[in-house]
């Protein structure tokens, strides 16, 4: 099919971030699952993606690879889901989308790495400080709303995946905004969805091995 969607994944990697988000778009989508070291290294995936890494889409012609961006493009390839703010009212959705992407991803990885930023050097890190990313993350999702304003959006599914994922491995902070805020959205019915498919998937190839 011209306009067929492939998801190339593993379901011990960020993919589950666009597992979640393809089933909030309730889009017909094939999943391939790649290996690390193997399948994800071999020929014809690093022409689609040469990182060699997933998630990545192959939608008809169009390759989207990186996760935040294949939020946004699926949101805009799927509008009937209404998982983006309307064009003029894009702001916030762009801003916390691509801040999980930047400032909390760094963040969160170096202090699970145990890295600290020197303090004559933190003027060089994109991010600057921990407590900078946490403070506006915090301020991001605190409350009964979305981070783009009243309605749940792709920037939710992005920023809820880090939340979720940096409280269970303990590279993020505590701090009850965080939990109340994924303990919302892990609740939709698309999350559940994603999780149980992703779960069943882990669960084959560990038996398979």
């Amino acid at each position: 099919m011209a306009d067929e969607l492939i998801f190339y994944t593993n379901p011990m990697s960020r993919g589950r971030i666009v597992r979640w988000m393809l089933e909030e778009c309730r889009a017909p989508y094939r999943t391939e699952v790649l290996e690390y070291g193997t399948t994800m290294k071999a020929e014809a995936y690093l022409a689609l993606n040469p990182m060699g890494k997933v998630p990545a889409i192959r939608h008809g012609d169009v390759v989207v690879t990186e996760a935040a961006a294949i939020c946004a493009y699926l949101a805009d390839a799927f509008p009937g889901a209404g998982l983006a703010p309307p064009a003029g009212e894009r702001g916030a959705y762009y801003r916390w989308l691509f801040f999980a992407a930047g400032p909390v991803e760094a963040a969160t990885t170096n202090r699970f790495l145990g890295f600290e930023v020197p303090a004559d050097k933190e003027a060089m890190i994109g991010y600057g400080t921990l407590g900078a990313v946490m403070d506006a993350l915090e301020g991001a999702v605190a409350g009964d709303g979305y981070v783009a304003g009243e309605r749940f959006s792709a920037a939710d599914v992005y920023v809820g995946s880090h939340v979720g994922w940096s409280l269970q491995m303990g590279s993020l902070e505590k701090r009850p905004a965080f939990s109340e805020y994924w303990s919302r959205l892990s609740e939709r019915e698309a999350c559940r969805r994603a999780n149980e498919l992703d779960d069943a998937l882990q669960a084959e190839r560990g038996a398979g091995g």
